[in-house]
């Protein structure tokens, strides 16, 4: 049996504020916009090249709170990228607050950034694999 996530809630507060933010910011594709009906979306944004997206979720009232917050204190979501410092400098260039300079670690480039929730991610280019 083979299985993957296809999809993982992201909480906003707008819908094309967010699309907006991760396509022509992150540079993701907007793979669906559906209208449910009442004000809701169904909104899958994709980055390039993944199998997984982000399903945008306006956050009800009760869940506003965690609008930014959805890992606490921790990074929510690693970026993956085959060219780290082409997409820093062009996120830098986009107005994307990086917490910290960009440092190598044994797993690769990594830096982490925040989204324009609050969110904080890494952009993170793996170190190639071990050839030995």
């Amino acid at each position: 049996m083979q299985h993957h996530i296809s999809a993982i809630t992201f909480l906003v507060d707008n819908y094309d504020t967010a699309i907006a933010y991760f396509t022509q910011t992150l540079n993701f594709s907007l793979t669906e916009d559906r209208d449910k009906g009442e004000g809701a979306r169904f909104v899958l944004v994709t980055p390039k090249g993944s199998s997984t997206s982000l399903l945008l979720s306006k956050a009800k009232s009760d869940d506003k709170a965690l609008i930014g917050k959805q890992a606490g204190s921790k990074v929510f979501m690693i970026l993956h990228t085959d060219d780290f410092w082409r997409d820093h400098h062009s996120m830098c260039a986009k107005g994307v607050e990086f917490l910290e300079t960009p440092r190598e670690e044994a797993y690769g480039t990594v830096a982490i950034f925040k989204d324009c929730f609050g969110n904080k991610w890494d952009l993170l280019q793996p170190a190639p694999a071990d050839l030995n």
